[in-house]
């Protein structure tokens, strides 16, 4: 047996999937997926066959010629699942699998009406990473093995399905439509992605359309309306975008995450929405994950970091190229300062501020932090200061070249560099940024003439003048500089001065009220338990609770906030939030 794989199953000396025909009715009055998966094997098997699988009822298993195959279904382990073995007669080269999937499956989240902006229709929406597609599709869920997928889906006609693969067909039946989609790139498993609802499209661009609620459509076709401006600037800097379109979907408030970065359809947190086109940071690192994730992904959670890490230098050079190098010098500061925080908040863990990690057993929504993102950042920025834009620029294409369509590990990138860039690893001190805990001392500095003016204030408050030209940014990190706690006089005055609770970008209004209510400010304590049952976004939701679980004064807030909304957040992040209050007596 040879798992290449913490997280799964998967046995690497059994034959791999590499396509799946996935026949579905989604039934939203049991909430649960009534499912066909027929896997197609790279070769003929003859054995067990093992697969992931979460909560799954599985009615039976067939081959090819439609007689049953044997199969068991282990006991679930708390991480994993439990595995599917199936055994197969020689020369099998294809399974299919009828399954219905949980109601509480941990990959979906379904939606009454009363929880979405149109109010009319129920929702569904999918959240397959890191490892929950086995809680929709008994599968090889790991992302070292990639498979193609054709999928028909089934919905009440009053509803469209949209799916992170090439729209084929809808076909209206009765009171129900099936619409057909095909992915014909080979993905990992976390990029597997459906939705359905009371959904329309604007297109944007020749490439480019976002989908979202009939309410909300107008809104988010202009806020994301320089998506081609975007991908021009992404293929000069990394070459041609090999996934035909880059539509996007913006999704209910509940989605617990900024953006998912589903090839042909990225999700989008709603939170995004603030009129001024100030957060689309969070659109061009979904857009920069094409490249560096998509089409070359890391193999396993512990390896994390590749997608991340490569992901977040990617983005800020889109920033760079589209807004001036002094924006993405004010975003690396203000990730550096998210960085330094999950650090901290790791404490008890200083293995998981490693780059690469050995999550074996460990879940990978609890270990999630910025380090992999910001960590793995000012990694690749340390090797571009040594060798030079132009070289690492270089490198980059090559990267891109060597591993297209790959799932990789650690080795493999390192073995490229010292190819590619000899003696580089050892200059930047690479095995402390790899294997060591922390931040290395030669982690690069952020620069910008706007940062610089920012630490020059310090603590201070601004001059009115002076705050009315911030970048929420500049107001982002400004308040994450203050001291937390800060006094409730202080609290006061920016209250008064500056009215950060009306602010209507959630970057700021978070950082304010994180501010506040980890000082004991007790007139912002109702904004706070308004914003906890409006979004869902984990970004928002994580140093929110945590600032009135762990203040005394307002931990009771905390856990009654929670036991009201928690039916509105998405499974992941009430896993999530139940840990910080547990952790914090709540």
């Amino acid at each position: 047996m040879a798992r290449l794989d913490p997280h799964s199953c998967n046995d690497a000396a059994q034959p791999e999937v590499t396509h799946l025909d996935w026949k579905a009715r989604v039934d939203f009055a049991a909430r649960v997926i009534e499912a066909e998966a027929t896997l197609e094997l790279l070769s003929a098997g003859q054995g067990p066959l093992d697969l992931d699988t979460r909560e799954l009822t599985v009615h039976g298993v067939f081959g090819e010629d439609g007689a049953k195959l044997a199969y068991s279904l282990a006991p679930a382990e708390p991480v994993l699942g439990s595995r599917l073995r199936i055994e197969l007669p020689a020369g099998t080269r294809r399974v299919r699998i009828a399954y219905r999937t949980s109601p509480q499956a941990s990959a979906l989240q379904w939606l009454t009406p009363a929880q979405t902006a149109g109010g009319k229709q129920p929702f569904l929406f999918s959240q397959c990473q890191s490892i929950h597609a086995r809680s929709v599709v008994p599968l090889q869920d790991t992302p070292r093995v990639r498979i193609r997928f054709r999928a028909e889906v089934r919905v009440p006609k009053a509803l469209r399905v949209v799916m992170a693969a090439g729209f084929v067909r809808r076909e209206e039946q009765g009171d129900e439509a099936v619409e057909t989609f095909e992915m014909p790139q080979a993905i990992p498993p976390y990029l597997l992605a459906l939705a359905a609802g009371e959904l329309v499209s604007r297109d944007v661009g020749p490439r480019s359309r976002v989908w979202a609620e009939p309410s909300v459509v107008e809104k988010a076709a202009w806020e994301f309306g320089g998506v081609d401006a975007m991908l021009l600037a992404a293929e000069k800097l990394f070459g041609p975008y090999e996934w035909d379109r880059f539509d996007v979907l913006t999704m209910p408030p509940s989605f617990p995450y900024g953006g998912m970065e589903n090839p042909r359809l990225t999700f989008l947190t709603p939170t995004l929405l603030a009129g001024d086109r100030s957060l689309v940071n969070v659109l061009a690192h979904e857009l920069a994950h094409s490249w560096t994730g998509n089409l070359v992904t890391n193999a396993n959670a512990n390896h994390f970091w590749l997608n991340e890490g490569f992901t977040v230098w990617a983005e800020r050079r889109i920033q760079e190229a589209l807004s001036g190098a002094d924006v993405a010098g004010l975003h690396a500061a203000l990730g550096r300062r998210g960085l330094e925080k999950a650090i901290a908040g790791f404490k008890d863990h200083p293995e998981w501020t490693r780059l690469r990690t050995d999550f074996a057993g460990v879940d990978p929504d609890e270990a999630y932090s910025e380090v992999p993102y910001e960590k793995g950042f000012l990694f690749l920025r340390a090797i571009e200061e040594v060798v030079g834009r132009p070289a690492f620029d270089a490198f980059l294409r090559k990267y891109l070249d060597a591993f297209r369509f790959r799932s990789i590990t650690t080795e493999d990138f390192t073995a490229l560099v010292d190819k590619e860039l000899p003696g580089v690893l050892a200059k930047v001190n690479a095995q402390e940024w790899i294997d060591g805990p922390g931040v290395p001392a030669n982690a690069p500095l952020a620069r910008s003439a706007r940062l610089e003016a920012l630490q020059a204030l310090g603590t201070n408050l601004p001059a009115d003048e002076v705050a009315k030209r911030w970048t929420p940014t500049e107001w982002s990190l400004y308040l994450e500089s203050l001291p937390h706690p800060s006094s409730r006089e202080a609290c006061a005055e920016l209250d008064r001065r500056f009215s950060l609770g009306k602010s209507g970008n959630y970057e700021v209004l978070v950082s304010w009220l994180s501010l506040a209510a980890s000082s004991g400010f007790e007139p912002a304590v109702p904004r706070v338990e308004e914003v906890l049952g409006k979004v869902g976004r984990m970004k928002y939701l994580k140093p929110l609770y945590t600032a009135l679980a762990t203040n005394s004064a307002t931990r009771e807030n905390a856990r009654r906030c929670f036991e009201k909304h928690k039916d509105s957040y998405h499974p992941i992040a009430q896993q999530v939030i139940a840990g910080i209050l547990k952790k914090n007596g709540a």
